[in-house]
């Protein structure tokens, strides 16, 4: 039995007809299947960006305090509270069960604090990890048409995680030896002038950073490797001066911290070689060795020279820092260890108190950070008990000479470089647990960071800092970054 041609054709498009149909609905379903995809994607990059900015956001105020943590926490609700998600449409519900934080950003999982433990345990915690997972399921869940038809499911979840944290530290490559390690006690100079030491440095007196020793009669001090982690023997080749150079224009170093590890260094440090670095923060910028773009000048940059330009001294000083002397076999500062001890003069301290003052060591309380304003300073009437021989200065002015904005103790960047940035002056130094090998890489351990102004530009031989107290670790935080 034979078809008729017209059957044949009938049979044909009914068969056309049906492939058209089968075709059309995988299409549409391709297309469908795309569209749930697309949404799927869009949403986990909204979702990547909230946990982005609120980790980021975050990270910027953890300071190793419970204080930092607190603050963390409550940025991270504000970052939150101001984006959207779904196409711009819904805000975030935020809880701090997103939020987490450790010491580094390869931490274990384990070794990730929640907001609870972490305000309980705050010391050393700069990194933050978001994890939106954490937020509500209507966060997470993209509502899919087409997709259930492979899965079963009428719904997709995602999420966007985000970790950050500090990448560099304001800490100068340079390190020096503690002169104690005791980080707070007190001198008695007299019963009324009982003064706070840090590490066995004195505010308000001036040091040459590369003339000190407390455990021999040789001056000793060290280059930072600035690129090896922590707890690792660096390399020599790290604490080149053609390396270091730029570390010290900027006063900065990638790394999160110098404390919880031993750091590599190496004495002595190549101040001969590295001496016009540091003075880019007087708006010196001799052989284009450092670049105002990226280490500007102090908002000030007048000179306190020990003779000519401190006029609220009134005795004639004999050099630009406290004087060396041997005490006990160690070099020291005729203005340490102990008081009246060695003999000293007037003459012999250098200039005293040009941007910081002494401070009494009731001011001082263990456990507690110094306030933002500072602690309470001793009056000049003291200086009689502090500095034997200085009478009191009645000329000393106020505000501190490095902070005045004009008069005689001022001089502004040039016009090129203003207005220059405030606090450039001050160098943070590592202290170290001394006595550190000499003359080749070695590991030493930090015992805290010291503030120390930059009385005047440093020469090939000297660097004359006055000291500023101890400062925490933690508050030195330089740039932030995405760690994943």
């Amino acid at each position: 039995m034979r078809l008729s041609t017209n059957g044949q054709r009938t049979a044909q498009r009914g068969a056309v007809a049906i492939m058209f149909v089968l075709l059309t609905l995988l299409l549409l379903g391709l297309f469908g299947l795309a569209l749930d995809l697309a949404q799927i994607y869009n949403r986990h990059n909204e979702l990547e960006d909230i946990a982005t900015g609120v980790a980021l956001a975050a990270a910027h105020e953890l300071n190793g305090t419970q204080a930092g943590v607190t603050s963390a926490l409550a940025r991270a609700a504000a970052e939150a509270s101001s984006m959207r998600y779904q196409y711009n449409s819904t805000s975030v519900t935020w809880s701090d069960a997103a939020i987490k934080f450790a010491a580094s950003s390869s931490a274990a999982d384990g070794e990730w604090l929640d907001a609870a433990s972490a305000q309980s345990s705050p010391n050393g915690l700069l990194f933050v990890k978001v994890d939106t997972a954490a937020l509500s399921s209507a966060m997470s869940s993209v509502n899919s048409i087409f997709m259930q038809l492979f899965t079963g499911s009428s719904a997709s979840t995602t999420s966007g995680q985000a970790i950050a944290g500090r990448s560099s530290i304001r800490v100068t490559p340079l390190a020096i030896c503690a002169l104690s390690s005791t980080p707070a006690a007190s001198r008695i100079n007299s019963a009324a002038s009982v003064e706070l030491v840090e590490f066995g440095f004195r505010r308000g007196v001036a040091y040459d950073l590369m003339q000190l020793n407390p455990n021999a009669t040789t001056p000793v001090n060290f280059v930072i490797d600035p690129i090896d982690p922590l707890g690792t023997l660096g390399s020599s080749a790290n604490m080149d001066p053609s390396l270091v150079g730029p570390f010290v224009c900027t006063g900065t170093m990638p790394m999160g911290r110098v404390m919880g590890a031993p750091i590599t260094v190496q004495s002595p440090f190549p101040l001969a070689a590295l001496y016009q670095q540091l003075n880019s923060r007087f708006d010196q910028y001799a052989g284009g060795l450092c670049s105002p773009n990226a280490a500007p000048p102090d908002f000030n940059i007048k000179s306190y020279v020990y003779d000519t330009a401190i006029p609220w001294m009134s005795t004639t000083r004999n050099g630009q820092t406290a004087q060396k002397t041997l005490y006990q076999s160690k070099l020291w500062t005729t203005a340490d260890p102990l008081p009246m001890q060695p003999p000293n003069t007037a003459a012999s301290y250098g200039p005293l108190w040009a941007y910081a003052k002494a401070v009494p060591f009731s001011a001082y309380s263990a456990g507690t950070p110094e306030p933002a304003s500072g602690y309470a300073t001793f009056a000049t009437t003291n200086w009689s008990t502090l500095y034997p021989g200085n009478p009191i200065a009645s000329s000393y002015p106020s505000p501190t000479p490095y902070m005045a904005g004009s008069g005689t103790n001022f001089l502004a960047p040039s016009t090129a470089n203003k207005p220059g940035l405030r606090g450039r002056r001050v160098l943070n130094i590592p202290l170290l647990s001394c006595p550190v090998a000499t003359g080749t890489a070695s590991l030493a351990t930090v015992l805290g960071i010291g503030k120390f102004f930059m009385t005047v530009p440093a020469t090939a031989t000297s660097i004359s800092a006055e000291f500023a107290g101890a400062v925490p670790e933690q508050s030195l935080a330089g740039d932030m970054e995405l760690s994943k």
